[in-house]
């Protein structure tokens, strides 16, 4: 027997041991043609980046992380005991420091004369991943249905580098909540750590004197990551010193201070992080000298419409930044979606976006007493172009000002969570700018105690419903927040939380996109004719 027959029958065995038998034909002999639809299957592993939190020494950081329960059972039920939870396996969702948090190398000193990090314990500039700090988890999750949560004090806290996995994968998410109460960061700074990714875009950014805005680049992977950032203003692109080629080490943090990328100063800019190679988490943190500070999350994927859900009922500004990245300009008609329906705000109908430029429009106080969403879309009878989108809110007046962003959201689709909300400050906000929805809210069982409490609302068409956040029977500690679609058109959220000091209301906006935590996995079947000799 010849060689090539006998390897060609091992690699049929072998291939039908791992694999199973396949039926090569149907029933009646001929060849089956039918498609079957991909089964939609939980995710088996997520990973998560969380920025170092601040550099003040006064700040007060709250990490919270949680998986929801899976609806056909893939999550831990209800009531699972430790030792039932303990005895799944491979299942893990833990936040580890990063390997280090590098200093800015092009970072100018900050309004209190110290640089964004000391730069102890950075990576070998050759890109090479530092050892990681501690081989212990910083924050691990047990059991989905259940948060967890730890706190950090101080202006030293890393970066962190997360990674789930089995039945605690899908869904999961963490927030990091980070509270200053006095200096240039002033402020409640809010973000969910981000999955790692390679293209970002972040409207509502700014080179402005009075802010100081840093890009937190992380790098989840043991080898380096190399990013470009490109920055875009009112006429186009900036001219950038050292912007391309930027290395983050394998495994650390790298906040980029943005004003030392450019010469030319530019009011409302939108930044762009890709990677050449490999992949980052990336957030923009900005400090403002009278207005506070805050994180702005990269807006969702360019697209023809764009909704921004949940601005404050009781903001005293909001400015709309809005940036086109293709080859054509858009011309956006600018929506209100309010309580009871949708309405064209006075003065500001539309806004023209010039290719590869940024606009903004002010909007002031549009909501006048009343939450809503922006929803921008085509003008009548205009082409669809794709735009990016964030909205920059501030509350209060005079010295007792605090400043938030809103990025353009991705629909809540099969579901989406938020973690870190409060017995007090949490608001939900559901948009449906086209159809009306039903969704379900679940609010989980706290870190401390407590049972989850489940509603249903109805969203008409065209409106925004801003409903305090359900809170869970006898809660202890913080919880988190599920919406799920259950009916209807597309839904978009976000929810607010608010933690008032010394008169000022502080508070932070994060968007609720699906999280992705089912994928769609298609059928695969054997097809030995690859071996015909």
């Amino acid at each position: 027997m010849k060689r090539t027959t006998i390897s060609l029958i091992a690699v049929a065995t072998a291939l039908a041991a791992v694999t199973g038998v396949a039926s090569l034909t149907a029933p009646d002999g001929e060849a089956t043609t039918q498609a079957v639809a991909p089964a939609r299957l939980p995710v088996e592993r997520s990973s998560l980046l969380c920025p170092a939190p601040s550099s003040s020494d006064l700040a007060e950081t709250r990490y919270t992380s949680f998986t929801p329960v899976m609806k056909d059972g893939a999550g831990a039920k209800e009531g699972a005991t430790d030792d039932e939870a303990a005895g799944a396996g491979a299942d893990t969702a833990e936040l580890r420091p990063s390997a280090a948090t590098l200093a800015d190398p092009g970072a100018a000193p900050d309004k209190d004369g110290e640089t964004e990090k000391d730069g102890e314990g950075t990576a070998e500039e050759d890109g090479e991943a530092a050892k990681p700090a501690s081989d212990k988890p910083f924050l691990a999750l047990k059991e989905p249905g259940r948060p967890v949560s730890a706190e950090e004090s101080g202006g030293q806290a890393p970066a962190l580098v997360g990674t789930a996995t089995g039945r605690l994968a899908p869904g999961w998410t963490a927030q990091q909540t980070t509270s200053v109460s006095a200096g240039s960061g002033r402020g409640l700074l809010g973000v969910t750590c981000t999955a790692p990714d390679t293209d970002f875009w972040f409207p509502g950014a700014s080179l402005s004197d009075k802010r100081q805005d840093y890009v937190h680049l992380t790098n989840p992977d043991d080898t380096a990551a190399v990013v470009d950032v490109e920055l875009y203003g009112k006429d186009g692109a900036l001219k950038t010193t050292v912007a391309e080629g930027i290395p983050v080490p394998g495994g650390a943090g790298l906040p980029v201070l943005l004003s030392t990328l450019t010469a030319d100063p530019a009011e409302d800019v939108t930044v762009h992080v890709t990677t050449r190679t490999g992949r980052v988490g990336a957030v923009v943190r900005s400090a403002e000298e009278d207005s506070g500070s805050d994180w702005l999350a990269a807006s969702a994927d360019p697209a023809g419409t764009a909704v921004l859900p949940g601005i404050p009922a009781d903001a005293t500004s909001v400015q709309l930044v809005a940036f086109a990245p293709g080859d054509d300009d858009a011309e956006l008609q600018v929506r209100l979606a309010g309580a009871t329906g949708t309405i064209t705000p006075a003065g500001a109908e539309t806004l023209h976006v010039k290719s590869g430029m940024t606009a903004s429009l002010d909007l002031k106080d549009v909501t006048r007493g009343e939450a809503g969403s922006l929803v921008l879309s085509p003008v009548e009878g205009g082409r669809p172009t794709p735009v990016v989108a964030a909205l920059r809110v501030v509350r209060g007046e005079g010295d007792k000002k605090e400043v938030a962003f809103i990025p353009a959201a991705a629909p809540v689709g099969e579901r989406a969570t938020v973690a870190d909300n409060r017995a007090k400050g949490s608001q939900l906000s559901l948009v449906a700018a086209g159809k009306a929805a039903e969704v379900k809210v679940t609010a989980s069982a706290g870190t401390e105690g407590g049972t989850q409490v489940v509603k249903t609302y109805s969203v008409k068409a065209g409106t925004t419903l801003a409903v305090p956040a359900p809170v869970p029977a006898g809660l202890k500690g913080s919880y988190a927040l599920t919406v799920e679609t259950v009916s209807g058109g597309p839904v978009h959220a976000s929810r607010s939380l608010e933690i008032a000091e010394d008169g000022i209301p502080m508070f932070t906006v994060q968007t609720l996109p699906d999280d992705r935590g089912m994928v769609a996995v298609p059928e695969a079947e054997q097809d030995l004719s690859v071996l015909d000799d």
